[in-house]
């Protein structure tokens, strides 16, 4: 019994200790999750050609990241003009961890507008997030970032819509364009005057291209507006495309568009491959026609014909087609030949048979061998 009373106090102090390492080692972990994504630069401040170390905590474990430097910006105000004031060209791309960290160096470039400049990191492919971290870009100029107008939020009251269709120009590869509606509350306490909204327009894992669009009008606090903007894509853009909205750099709303393919195009380019090889053919053939020899006199087309009138007349009952019956011309019309006896002479026409010739005597029907007197006498 003491043996059992003095363990158990051990035992309880074991496992509170077990307990409170266990607490310990999760209280970073839940306050960087509650923190969210957040980012630290290696350098605050570098020159163009330089290089940066980016370091990244509090992200999804294996999430697709894309790293940009980009002007106009500021960690409470967010990227204004979104991408279009990065410098894409020299962005880079990371995976992070299965704690959700990363570190990548990322070359330092200068920005297509002034700076302020920020480090914009944001995801590619899930959920969206996305964090800022300051940099002083060496050289390059810096401008004030343009003043809000009051304090009014917008807020999406109404499910989005893309308005319009297709025409036949689209099936042809023309840009497809719709009409992007909404409809936004003003839910703060100051009036929106002429607010602007970023339309950006992404395909597959690409990020978003954003581009500025100013609506005209004035939104009063507690009032509400239905709002439209125009979107445009590339010529020849075809497949599934994700519209969005974004305002005070917080995306309002997305909107999926499906573009079909313009099967124009591609029956453009069936007929070329088509029409193309014919027009060489006979080209071709009319080039050959040109230079081959020609064949005097004409006679070889005609060979058959010249001796074909000749074969008539020897065989008999054998008529000459029409166009042989011209060509013989008066002269051979009719051949006379004389008997042996010299007393008649009889029309041999090719195309008349002995019974039907018009030299015979009416009413003979049979053989002119038949009324030779050689045959009389012997009757």
């Amino acid at each position: 019994m003491n043996r059992r009373h003095r363990c158990g106090p051990r035992l309880w102090a074991a496992a509170f200790v077990l307990v409170t390492v266990l607490g310990l080692v999760a209280l970073p972990q839940a306050a960087s999750a509650a923190e969210g994504p957040a980012v630290t630069l290696s350098k605050s401040q570098a020159g163009t050609g330089g290089s940066i170390t980016v370091s990244g905590s509090g992200w999804r474990p294996r999430t697709l990241l894309m790293l940009l430097i980009c002007g106009r910006s500021a960690p409470g105000r967010g990227v204004i003009g979104g991408t279009n004031s990065c410098a894409n060209a020299d962005g880079r791309a990371v995976t992070t961890g299965d704690k959700g960290t990363f570190s990548k160096k990322l070359p330092v470039a200068e920005p297509p507008v002034p700076c302020p400049c920020v480090v914009h990191v944001a995801t590619v492919t899930g959920d969206k997030a996305q964090a800022d971290a300051v940099l002083k870009v060496a050289g390059h100029p810096v401008e004030a970032l343009p003043a809000q107008a009051g304090a009014g939020k917008l807020s999406v009251l109404t499910d989005t819509r893309l308005d319009g269709s297709s025409g036949v120009l689209t099936w042809f590869g023309a840009p497809a364009s719709r009409t992007f509606v909404f409809t936004v509350g003003n839910v703060g306490s100051a009036p929106l005057k002429d607010p602007v909204f970023q339309v950006g327009t992404s395909h597959g894992v690409f990020a978003p291209q954003w581009e500025d669009q100013q609506w005209r009008g004035t939104i009063a606090p507690g009032r509400k507006a239905q709002i439209k903007l125009p979107v445009e894509l590339t010529s020849g853009a075809h497949g599934n495309y994700l519209v969005s909205l974004k305002f005070g750099g917080r995306v309002l709303a997305e909107q999926p568009w499906g573009v079909g393919r313009p099967w124009g195009v591609t029956l453009f380019w069936i007929l070329l491959c088509v029409v193309v090889p014919a027009a060489v053919f006979r080209i071709g053939m009319a080039v050959v026609d040109r230079v081959r020899p020609r064949r005097s006199g004409g006679a070889g087309r005609h060979r058959g014909a010249l001796h074909f009138p000749e074969l008539a007349a020897r065989v008999p009952g054998l008529r000459l087609p029409e166009p042989s019956r011209r060509a013989q011309g008066p002269a051979r019309d009719s051949t006379r030949s004389t008997t042996e006896a010299g007393t008649r002479t009889t029309t041999a026409l090719p195309w008349f048979t002995p019974d039907t010739d018009p030299g015979a005597p009416a009413g003979q029907l049979s053989a002119p061998s038949d009324n030779s007197p050689t045959t009389k006498g012997n009757t």
